[in-house]
């Protein structure tokens, strides 16, 4: 009886992971991990304010002088329990779920104006955006091994 030689190993799926911006060599530059994330949801992200861009996260003065942060994709139609932040730690939240859930392709891709491109929200959301896709690859790249004939690699473990 011939055995199966087919292994699904962890360097294998980091292989795979690699060749479409998602393994370990990515995960271990900030840099290539953002451009991966830009890359894939085909968003782009602008400091030089345009009335056309599809979501928008900027700093406001109240009256009284405080600032607050607005996240929004209407500037025409913000609603202050919902656009409106005291921390700016929290646009991290807004920015990761508007890029999630964003439509832009190749031709035409999303625009996030933001006043200040070095922030660390930014940096956050992306962090946040590339484990959710690496590990949701890694499950589709497991299940295409799977379905030629990959199998799992066994762990023993001795006692």
């Amino acid at each position: 009886m011939k055995t199966n030689n087919k292994v699904i190993t962890n360097e294998l799926i980091n292989e795979k992971l690699e060749a479409i911006g998602f393994g370990d060599k990515q995960a271990s530059d900030e840099d290539l991990a953002k451009e991966s994330v830009l890359k894939h949801f085909n968003i782009e992200f602008t400091d030089s304010f345009n009335s056309n861009a599809d979501f928008y996260i900027y700093e406001e003065s109240t009256v009284d002088g405080y600032s607050v942060h607005v996240a929004t994709h209407d500037m025409d139609n913000i609603n202050i329990s919902e656009n409106v932040y005291y921390y700016d730690s929290d646009l991290g939240d807004a920015l990761e779920e508007f890029i999630k859930y964003s439509n832009g392709d190749e031709e035409c891709p999303e625009i996030i104006y933001v006043d200040d491109l070095h922030q660390q929200y930014i940096d956050d959301a992306m962090c946040q955006l590339f484990e959710y896709l690496s590990e949701r690859f890694e499950e589709d790249i497991i299940d295409e091994l799977e379905s030629k004939g990959y199998k799992q690699q066994e762990i023993k473990i001795e006692l």
